[in-house]
């Protein structure tokens, strides 16, 4: 367990600086809005857990078990009469409680954390890019086209100072023209009569024409309104298949939300499978050392989730029945654990039996008998 843990830890702290430094840069560009970085990063930790914790304990019974392969302990201990079936059951106890903790990740708190990072970024995403705006930098917003500069925000953080829009619009003729906004002031206003929210810019200009021409438009202004368009309860009507909780997930017909339970499903059942293929390959001795394993046992462990996320996709998709599933790639490579712990045994075994097997004796040499 202490191998599980520092390995958990250090794991986790990868992954956790990886996504880190990434939501950092969709940060600084705009795409993104700085306040809910880190509420984002505190509700995807179970989601890096339930990845996280099936690989520690991978790693964990490779070190630990290669150890004891290195030091002769596990000889000795096989001569005092540990047996592998022994041993792997030994090896299951603490692989359920990882499956358990794992399972109650990917099933409960992944899903409701998953739904709180989307509600997060719906949110910011539905304030017209106005969370996402970072002071000295210029944004651009890939739907519309505008690109948008505010200088800084006063003290309250609620009115912002020396605003700057650029967005391409549309003449009564069709044509395509550019109306830039410059404002001293702007701050977001909340219309109790049509429960809608207006951008509201104080003392500016309005340029609206086409560029490399004369005509332009020029309109200064006291206040000036632009409406915040906010679709419908976004959230409900747009909610991702992995946002879904478990029972929304139950009682749906989609393809997409099947997959992602039986997703949901195989990473506990993951967890006892690569517990006993760890314990098949940390056998060593001390001339081939205790790593001589981990390159292939990570290729294995690699393959059994580009396997599995490949069936997801089939399931999708319609390619994969979903009476297979996920389920008929935990059947390989449970088939394949047994096979690396049991199978030498069982081959010596067969191999015993046909060479001390009784030859019967020719019918005419028992007549002389």
């Amino acid at each position: 367990m202490v191998a599980l843990s520092a390995v958990s830890v250090t794991l986790l702290v990868i992954v956790m600086s990886s996504r880190f430094v990434r939501y950092l840069a969709q940060a600084a560009s705009g795409d993104m809005s700085p306040g809910v970085v880190f509420s984002v990063m505190f509700y995807r930790i179970p989601g890096f857990l339930e990845l996280v914790l099936p690989l520690s304990l991978f790693i964990a019974i490779l070190l630990a078990y290669g150890r004891l392969y290195v030091d002769s302990e596990m000889t000795v201990m096989s001569a005092c009469g540990l047996s592998t079936r022994r041993l792997a059951v030994y090896t299951l106890f603490p692989a359920v409680l990882v499956a358990i903790a794992v399972a109650y990740c990917s099933l409960y708190v992944t899903p409701y954390g998953m739904a709180k990072e989307y509600k997060l970024l719906q949110d910011a995403k539905n304030s017209s890019g106005l969370d996402a705006l970072v002071p000295g930098r210029f944004r651009v917003d890939k739907k519309t086209g505008r690109v948008t500069y505010i200088k800084g925000f006063d003290d309250t953080g609620d009115v912002l100072q020396q605003v700057f829009f650029a967005e391409p619009t549309k003449a009564r003729d069709g044509s395509q023209h550019l109306a830039v906004i410059f404002a001293d002031t702007g701050r977001v206003v909340m219309s109790d009569a049509v429960s809608s929210r207006y951008l509201v810019l104080d003392d500016g200009y309005q340029y609206s024409g086409q560029p490399g021409e004369r005509a332009f438009r020029i309109v200064e202004f006291d206040s000036y309104g632009q409406l915040i368009h906010e679709p419908d309860n976004p959230i409900n009507n747009n909610k991702k298949a992995y946002s879904r909780t478990t029972e929304e997930l139950l009682g749906s017909d989609k393809l997409e939300d099947r997959a992602t339970l039986q997703w949901r499903i195989s990473l506990a059942l993951l967890v006892p499978i690569i517990a006993l293929i760890a314990q098949a390959l940390s056998k060593t001795n001390h001339r081939r050392g205790r790593y001589v394993k981990m390159l292939p046992a990570f290729l294995i462990y690699i393959i059994y989730l580009v396997a599995l996320n490949a069936a997801r996709r089939g399931i999708e998709t319609g390619q994969l029945p979903l009476y297979l599933g996920l389920w008929v790639v935990h059947g390989v490579f449970l088939i394949l654990a047994l096979g690396l712990l049991f199978g030498g045994s069982w081959w010596h075994r067969i191999r015993r039996l046909s060479t001390t097997a009784p030859v019967p004796l020719d019918a005419g040499e028992g007549r002389d008998a």
